[in-house]
């Protein structure tokens, strides 16, 4: 044990050697070479995080005052350095949102609307090949596992159902052609009454372009609209329709080749009052008529206002005043470009 007497000068020197490694920290920078600050007297620790924060621990962008500093030397002259790349947004390498620009791809299509296709197909995890721009077996086989399972019609092409199924259709609504609703009591240039979606001669919007020639009837599948032209190419009258929401509207020229006053859906379940047919395919004809009619009770499928929008199985829905107009205008032999 040691001498009472002793111990004034054993904690003396405990003090004195306590003192000198403080200041030996001091003058070093701390043993591990960092130079970061402790916390000022009225700096806030947290010793626990709080679970209903929605910040995890290390979220924040600021540097803790309990983390060492970045001693990194800057080089702002390098715009690759870590002090330029400004993280803000999204990351620029992924993948950008696309949108095709044609209406239909298949096995003849190439290009940039391809690989906007590959890209969606990956994304959804249904395509693992290279991104080609070829539609290749690959791609059909990709198409039609995706048809499958989204209970779409299956053929391994691409029409705006599969392409809305994959977020790669374009917005519809920014293409389709509108007018101001006309006047009460306005006509179109042969005196038959205008609808509240419908135009005449100067008022109307300007024809598509390589929409023929001549008297003829011409319908923007873009655009959903109609315009009924004289000989001299004159716009009669041009109105919105509802057209298909499918791809069996065949671009090209056609011609109006049977007229029925009122016709029955395929389906046997809706009236088509004042049918117009230009078109025959494999499962039924497509042409002009008026709202459709519930066989149930009589009642429309759709309003007025909804015109413009695609809601039908193939065929050109119409105002009932529009449609009157069709079917004194469109009689059988009148050529039908479908843009």
């Amino acid at each position: 044990m040691s001498d009472p007497r002793h111990r004034p000068f054993l904690i003396t020197a405990v003090i004195a050697v306590a003192v000198a490694c403080v200041a030996v920290a001091l003058t070093s920078g701390g043993t591990d070479g960092s130079n970061a600050e402790s916390p000022t007297p009225t700096e806030s620790v947290p010793a626990t995080i709080d679970p209903s924060s929605s910040q995890a621990p290390g979220d924040s962008s600021a540097p803790s005052a309990s983390d060492p500093a970045d001693t990194t030397p800057v080089d702002d002259s390098d715009p690759l350095s870590p002090h330029q790349q400004d993280l803000v947004g999204t990351d620029p390498a992924a993948t950008e949102e696309c949108a095709l620009e044609q209406r239909s791809l298949n096995s003849a299509s190439t290009g940039s609307d391809v690989v906007c296709l590959q890209e969606a197909l990956r994304e959804a995890g249904y395509y693992s090949g290279s991104i080609t721009g070829v539609y290749d077996n690959s791609v059909i086989a990709a198409v039609q596992k995706l048809q499958t399972d989204r209970d779409l019609f299956v053929d391994g092409k691409v029409g705006r159902e599969t392409a809305l199924s994959l977020g790669i259709w374009p917005d519809e609504d920014s293409l389709v052609v509108r007018t101001p609703p006309p006047p009460p009591g306005a006509v179109d240039l042969l005196g038959f009454p205008l609808s509240s979606v419908a135009s005449s001669g100067p008022d109307a919007p300007p024809l598509p372009e390589n929409s023929g020639s001549g008297r003829r009837v011409v319908y923007s599948r873009a655009g959903q609209r109609v315009w009924a032209v004289d000989e001299n190419d004159n716009v009669i009258r041009s109105w919105l329709v509802s057209g298909s929401k499918y791809n069996n509207e065949t671009p090209g020229t056609h011609k109006v080749y049977s007229r029925s006053e009122v016709s029955t859906a395929w389906n046997g379940k809706a009236f088509l009052p004042q049918m117009i047919r230009w078109l025959k395919t494999d499962i039924g004809n497509i042409g002009f008529h008026a709202i459709p009619l519930r066989r149930s009770d009589n009642s429309p499928y759709q309003t007025e206002a909804e015109l413009g929008s695609r809601l039908s199985g193939g065929c050109q829905r119409q105002a009932n005043a529009d449609a009157d107009f069709m079917w004194e205008f469109a009689q059988i032999g009148t050529v039908v470009v479908v843009v």
